[in-house]
């Protein structure tokens, strides 16, 4: 298919509280189940499981993923619908993850990304472990690349997914106030200098610490926004035409204009 039908599940997550926050992902499907336009992808935010309750991970992560594989799996399948299932702290032997699982139709998990760039203002290099690949997927024919929140801010991690051939980025995040302004800027910025889609998922409301801005967004490859979210929970939903971003990339070939030869300046 060149369109696809994408939903935004912006939500407010329950500090600390893993049964609260699958609740809260059944309820947005069933929000989901009412629309009119059935999608085809849905977005949801960064450590929607437990939120930046960070000190108590250790207790609250999810085990190999496992409930999360098993509520976004049963999902995916009874919607019939690929999940970008956001982000969780995911528990494993070498150390508590903070990671973006996808998911088919079928309930299968078809990649998984792991946070690369820790987010030192809110200690995440206290607690979680660095992932180790910036690699893409397909979702359906659809090239992709997964990242979550504070990787927006190194667009050579993103322009190395554009490179091998990524049509969309998709985004997760807990993104907070003051810097709503950072937020919008930078995804509109790494759509139009890599001609493709952001479709980026804010949460909602506050914990502890920090109030979180929203404004989850789709961007199209020229940098024209297609939907934008407000504050507060809701879900936005917007179509995107592959041929948008081959049509793009034909009109101004910045990828074949690049001089690689000229960029290490400490050649």
């Amino acid at each position: 298919m060149s369109t696809l039908n994408i939903a935004i599940c912006q939500i407010d997550i329950a500090f600390g509280q893993p049964e609260q926050n699958e609740a809260k992902i059944r309820g947005s499907f069933a929000k989901l189940a009412e629309q009119e336009t059935k999608p085809d992808i849905v977005l949801f935010p960064e450590l929607w499981n437990t939120g930046y309750d960070l000190t108590r991970l250790d207790e609250i992560a999810d085990e190999e993923g496992q409930s999360t594989k098993a509520l976004m799996g049963e999902l995916a399948c009874k919607y019939n619908l690929h999940i970008i299932a956001g982000s969780i702290a995911e528990k494993t032997a070498a150390g508590i993850y903070n990671t973006t699982f996808v998911f088919a139709p079928d309930g299968q998990v078809i990649h998984e990304y792991r946070k690369a760039h820790l987010f030192r203002l809110m200690d995440e290099e206290k607690f979680l472990a660095p992932g180790q690949s910036l690699a893409g997927c397909m979702i359906g024919e659809m090239p992709a690349l997964v990242q979550i929140c504070y990787d927006i801010r190194f667009p050579e991690s993103i322009r190395s997914g554009a490179l091998a051939g990524a049509e969309v980025l998709f985004v997760s995040a807990e993104w907070p106030h003051p810097r709503l302004t950072h937020w919008r800027q930078l995804l509109i910025a790494r759509a139009i200098e890599n001609q493709m889609y952001v479709v980026a998922c804010n949460r909602a409301g506050s914990d502890p610490k920090n109030t979180f801005c929203g404004h989850s967004l789709i961007i199209d490859p020229w940098g024209e926004i297609v939907a934008e979210a407000g504050e507060a929970e809701e879900i936005i939903t917007g179509t995107i035409d592959r041929a948008l971003v081959a049509d793009v990339r034909s009109r101004i070939p910045i990828f074949a204009d690049r001089r690689t030869d000229l960029y290490d300046l400490n050649r």
